[in-house]
């Protein structure tokens, strides 16, 4: 895909986005909402990285970086444009934004019944750690 555009986000994004992840995102989080991707956007701006393909959003990644990690989220591709590339190209500008800014290694939430993400991790050379359980607490609650 030769016309594919990877940049970062901004707020003006943040509506398409939000709709993409309805077609395109397994799951949901407390902070898929307009102020949970806004404050995301405010406070890491390169954090939100877009692939664009003659001007639609066809992909997304977020590429967290607290200082000391490197974490991965919402890596989705539009149904209809899988298997194109998209994701690497994804993977690749957050793996690059990390090596940027000094970190060692990635790591990527992904739930266990999306069999077709397994599949786009392993071949990005990811691996699970079973070992791990994901423990959590809604906040201000």
């Amino acid at each position: 895909m030769s016309d594919l555009h990877i940049r970062c986000a901004t707020s003006d994004d943040l509506d398409a986005v939000l709709a993409f992840w309805k077609v395109a995102a397994e799951g949901t989080s407390i902070s898929d909402d307009r102020d949970g991707v806004e404050r995301l956007v405010a406070r890491d701006p390169e954090a939100l990285i877009l692939a664009e393909y003659d001007g639609e959003l066809v992909g997304t990644v977020i590429a967290g970086f607290d200082g000391w990690r490197c974490h991965l989220y919402r890596l989705a591709v539009h149904p209809d444009r899988r298997r194109l590339g998209i994701g690497s190209a994804l993977l690749a500008a957050a793996e690059e934004r990390f090596v940027r800014l000094g970190g060692r290694r990635g790591d990527a939430m992904v739930l266990k019944r999306n069999e077709t993400a397994h599949h786009a991790w392993r071949a990005a050379g990811y691996t699970p750690e079973e070992h791990w359980r994901r423990w959590v607490k809604p906040l201000g609650e």
